[in-house]
């Protein structure tokens, strides 16, 4: 220090008032130390436990928010009450309730979350009233919706009052702070329902306009996809929604729109068609490519094979994509070259790859059908060198009908054996008396009906036919042991040897004691009529007893002309003939001796 620095010190020492300084006079500008305390208090708010104030946000940390109320110390409130509020910020004024204006530390007790509440449903209800935007905290999910914090009451948020389109994640929005209005309360249960999406609805609106006023058939917009049904797909053309039927998805076949399209993907439609409101409007995605139809080899032609997979089966019939979006049909009746009615699932199923050649084409109406009976060779085409008449073949029985039995020789080769030439011998009713469905029987070829694609059979004539043996043998008036096996109105069917069956009418049966004739009754019976053409043979019992009786008479007859012819001789007997008898009685009488 300098010799004048000390001198300037000393002196200042000299001339301090010691006793001003101990009075704490002249430290205010000359007012008491008791004035400017009664001016600082006049500073400070005058505040009573109870009270509900608004303050000022002067500190946040992760724990607490410091808030400034003009009192001689600042709040301190748990950051949990803001928990509604992520944006809280220093300076932002927020309403407090006055706990205790000073605890035992002598610290001002406030509490933000007992001041929305204490005010909570008089601003529900203005909100309400003034159709006001108000901020909730989503705290949690319940059946069918959300639980909101709204300046301290639970309020109901409906799942479908969240967003214009459908939510399919809940838990994304909890613990989130949004935008609200009040759209209803129950004054007497005090239930506070909000939404969200009516916030946006407005403006949607007023989007909707602005694209619905430009809108055009053929105009291609980008939507998002919405919502996904079984029958289409909805869009989202930015507030106006579309629908993509599942037909217009793609040119192939679609058996379900996920197949093509995913939720929230973003993809360029067409516009087909709207109505007059524009309320409706239909959509296209295949319409932005080519047609598949187009892009068809032209140098395909009927006769050529393709291949392709089985991708719809109906009972007439089979649909085949040979290429995306191109398809022909595989009728029933080309898939085998047999003419029994038969369904085409016996023959192919969907997600088969299968042969085929075209058989018709037309490619202005987009039209092909196909075959695979063709890649084999038509059984009918040498029908006369395979299945020559005489010859012998084994055959399924398929069907019947009153008429005969309709057999299968093989695939597409079918044949008739007629009632008639079943058997040589048995007089069949019908043909499921002689043999059954699906049963092998062995045929000859009689005929063949190239044109018809039929043949004439026979089973009978692999054997030779008895009736000419049976015409030496049941000859008319020879008499044969038969036994009854079936009666009717007209008569009896007999059974007689060597397996053949004959008719008696039914008066020329009869039994001696009169009884009626039972199944099982066996009798003498003569042939009246043997009609080898038909295979008939009539006979009766009443004719050999007639026989029989005609004989006895005829012997009785010889008798009695016999005695008769005695008792002449006798009557001219001499009396010379009388002793020759005498004679020979004599003798006789002696041998008898």
């Amino acid at each position: 220090m300098s010799v004048n620095e000390n001198v300037n010190a000393s002196a200042a020492l000299d001339t301090f008032d010691w006793d001003a300084f101990e009075n704490d006079l002249d430290l205010y500008g000359g007012a008491s130390k008791e004035e400017i305390s009664k001016q600082y208090d006049q500073t400070l708010s005058n505040i009573q436990s109870g009270e509900v104030l608004e303050g000022t946000v002067i500190g946040i940390t992760k724990r607490e928010v410091v808030v400034n109320i003009g009192y001689k110390s600042e709040g301190v409130i748990s950051i949990n009450e803001f928990r509604y509020n992520p944006d809280l910020a220093i300076g932002e004024k927020v309403e407090v309730y006055v706990e205790n204006a000073e605890d035992k530390k002598g610290q001002l007790v406030l509490s933000h979350k007992k001041a929305r509440q204490l005010r909570s449903w008089d601003r529900v209800n203005e909100a309400l009233e003034k159709d006001e935007i108000i901020k909730g905290y989503i705290k949690c999910r319940t059946k069918g919706g959300m639980i909101v914090d709204v300046f301290g009451i639970e309020a109901f948020l409906p799942g479908s009052q969240i967003d214009v389109k459908p939510i399919r994640d809940y838990d994304i929005y909890v613990n989130k702070t949004m935008e609200f209005k009040v759209v209803k309360i129950n004054q007497e249960f005090r239930n506070v329902v909000v939404s969200h999406k009516a916030l946006i609805e407005a403006e949607l609106e007023q989007q909707k306009k602005d694209i619905i006023s430009k809108l055009e058939k053929g105009q291609v917009l980008e939507g998002t996809v919405k919502n996904i049904t079984s029958y289409g797909v909805f869009i989202d053309l930015g507030g106006v929604d579309g629908l993509i039927h599942i037909t217009d998805l793609s040119w192939g076949r679609v058996n379900h729109p996920e197949e093509i399209v995913h939720l929230d993907e973003k993809l360029n439609v067409v516009i087909l068609d709207f109505d007059d409101s524009k309320k409706r409007i239909a959509l296209g995605l295949k319409q932005l490519t080519p047609h598949p139809w187009d892009a068809l080899d032209p140098n395909l032609k009927v006769g050529d094979t393709v291949k392709g997979k089985v991708v719809v089966m109906a009972d007439y019939g089979a649909f085949i994509e040979i290429a995306p979006g191109v398809e022909g049909l595989i009728h029933v009746s080309e898939m085998s070259w047999s003419q029994h009615l038969r369904s085409a699932q016996e023959f192919m199923k969907v997600g088969d790859e299968v042969e085929a050649v075209i058989l018709t084409l037309d490619r202005e109406e987009r039209k092909m059908s196909l075959g695979i009976k063709q890649l084999t060779k038509d059984p009918w085409e040498d029908i006369e060198t395979k299945y020559a008449v005489g010859t012998k073949h084994m055959a399924k029985v398929r069907n019947f009908s009153n008429f005969g039995v309709f057999v299968e020789i093989e695939e597409g080769v079918d044949g008739l054996i007629h009632i008639s030439d079943l058997s040589w011998t048995k007089k069949i009713k019908h043909p499921a008396e002689f043999t059954s469905k699906g049963a092998e029987i062995e045929v000859i070829v009689l005929e063949i009906d190239k044109e018809n694609r039929r043949l004439s059979l026979g089973h009978k004539q692999l054997e030779e036919n008895p009736w000419d043996v049976f015409e030496t043998v049941f000859t008319v008036g020879s008499v044969h042991q038969g036994t009854v096996a079936e009666i009717s109105d007209k008569g009896y069917i007999v059974n007689l040897e060597q397996g053949v069956e004959g008719f008696v009418p039914v008066r020329q049966l009869v039994k001696e004691d009169g009884t009626p004739i039972a199944v099982g009754d066996v009798f003498d019976l003569t042939v009246t009529e043997f009609a080898k053409g038909t295979k008939r043979i009539t006979l009766s019992n009443v004719v050999a007893n007639k026989n029989e009786e005609e004989e006895e008479g005829k012997k009785e007859q010889s008798t009695q002309k016999a005695v008769k012819k005695l008792n002449s001789s006798i009557e001219k007997t001499t009396l010379g003939d009388i002793s020759g008898l005498a004679e020979l009685k004599a003798q006789m009488e002696g041998k008898t001796e």
